[in-house]
């Protein structure tokens, strides 16, 4: 809110956008369970009915969240550059989701996770498998490398948010709360303790991307430039 001139408070108009983006912030702040609409209105410093003159219900304003927060998915054409190798497609594509995810991690997995994001995820997988088409791949391979390339990405951010946990490094000194680990039974966990205790998520992730793309580079595809 602002003050006029003659010192009036002059509230800012109440609009869907401002209203799916106080849904984010919220969401980002204080996580899924927590949006309500009635905090959204708190938020807002709006009568709760009045929400309702722009979004009709709550599952509309998740599809809202889902698509704004998809909208960052800037997936390149698949006839952009027909003669690009089409690994640098993925990886756009995967740098796209990748963005978009670290900007509204709560959000991306609500969308993920949820219905409401499901339309909006089909527009964006379309224009991934358009790309896997020009690169030559025949449709079933198309829909199992995007499948490939999605759980890959997913389970990345996952790991990296902390949903998903490795073994990192020997077991703990764990005396009085779990029984005794016997190290001779995990020589390869003490061999590479070293390696285990070194995070490097950006380093993980790029090695195992690129295992991916080198694996499905290998796959049988038409003959011309778009498989080449």
């Amino acid at each position: 809110m602002a003050k006029t001139p003659a010192g009036r408070v002059e509230r800012r108009p109440l609009t869907r956008d401002r209203i799916v983006r106080t849904s984010i912030a919220i969401i980002e702040r204080d996580g899924a369970r927590a949006l309500s609409m009635r905090k959204i209105a708190a938020e807002l410093d709006v009568g709760v009915m009045s929400l309702y003159n722009h979004v009709p219900n709550k599952d509309a304003l998740l599809e809202a969240v889902a698509e704004h927060v998809l909208a960052g998915l800037d997936v390149p054409e698949a006839d952009a550059n027909p003669g690009r190798d089409w690994k640098l497609n993925a990886r756009a594509m995967v740098a796209a989701f990748r963005a978009t995810a670290h900007r509204h991690p709560r959000s991306m997995h609500l969308v993920l996770t949820g219905r409401s994001g499901q339309m909006f995820g089909r527009r964006t997988a379309d224009r991934a498998l358009a790309l896997f088409e020009a690169a030559g791949f025949d449709p079933a391979t198309s829909v199992r490398a995007l499948r490939a390339l999605m759980s890959y990405v997913m389970g990345a951010q996952m790991m990296a948010g902390g949903a998903l946990r490795m073994p990192h490094g020997l077991p703990p000194d764990v005396t009085g709360t779990l029984p005794a680990v016997d190290l001779g039974e995990l020589p390869h966990v003490v061999a590479l303790a070293d390696e285990l205790v070194r995070d490097d998520h950006e380093a993980d992730f790029e090695c195992g991307l690129e295992m991916l793309l080198s694996a499905l580079d290998r796959l049988p595809r038409a003959a011309g430039p778009a498989g080449s």
